[in-house]
């Protein structure tokens, strides 16, 4: 059962016609973000290369709300594209435009047209921690190890 949270969002002038995010299936869980680039002038992605894309859109989430900015599989499977900094994170006191790195880890250049879905934005709940400074710690099995000391 999925429960729904309202989120205001605004429509930046350089994102005029362009669809507003969707859930693509009935169960989805990432809203598709398409690129507010301007009309016949695509960024062009090199082998390496990564872009700040603009999406044209601010939002308004509820305190206690995050929104993650995530790859789209698609682009990551079939082209090597994907977000830079994943997941990116939209705090809920930031009203500024969305916007995705996008990093080209495949060999041919990557263009990003205006209304190309190029990443999946995720609603997530936050919890902050209050932080206990403590003398020592309670053991485990584990321990002090890190970096593959449970395997492969």
């Amino acid at each position: 059962m999925s429960s729904k949270v309202t989120v205001e969002l605004q429509r930046l002038p350089h994102a005029e016609g362009l669809p507003l995010p969707a859930y693509q299936t009935a169960e989805a869980a990432g809203l598709d973000l398409m690129a507010a680039v301007p009309e016949g002038e695509p960024i062009t992605l090199a082998s390496g290369q990564y872009a700040l894309v603009p999406t044209g859109l601010a939002i308004a989430l509820p305190p206690g709300f995050e929104a993650q900015v995530r790859p789209r599989s698609g682009l990551a499977a079939k082209h090597g594209v994907t977000v830079l900094n994943s997941p990116g994170t939209v705090d809920a006191d930031y009203r500024g435009e969305i916007k995705v790195i996008l990093i080209n880890h495949g060999e041919a250049p990557f263009v990003i047209k205006r209304g190309e879905r190029i990443a999946q934005m995720v609603l997530a709940p936050v919890l902050q921690a209050v932080l206990d400074p403590v003398a020592t710690l309670s053991s485990t099995d584990r321990g002090t190890g890190g970096f593959g000391s449970t395997g492969r």
